[in-house]
């Protein structure tokens, strides 16, 4: 995945907005003025993507527990935010 289909992905989702609301590097994308993904610009421009996101927090685990590119949350509280380590290729 690169950033330009992250990025599309993320607003052609119904209600999406994108802020900066931190700095100008971490893109935020909110629904009903809540997060519910978040990156990085820099590490994609570094060849090291990765993406926050909200999730329930039973699949949270779950989905770490199966997928080694899912990680608790960076930054973010763990029970209710994974990181995806996305590819770069």
């Amino acid at each position: 995945m690169d950033l330009e289909t992250f990025y599309e992905y993320c607003l052609s989702k119904k209600g999406v907005t994108e802020h900066f609301p931190f700095d100008q590097d971490i893109l935020v994308f909110k629904v009903g003025g809540k997060i519910f993904a978040l990156s990085s610009l820099k590490q994609w421009e570094l060849g090291k993507p990765s993406v926050n996101l909200k999730c329930n927090p039973d699949l949270a685990k779950e989905w770490r527990a199966q997928f080694e590119a899912i990680q608790p949350g960076y930054h973010m509280n763990k029970n209710h935010w994974n990181t995806v380590v996305l590819s770069s290729e």
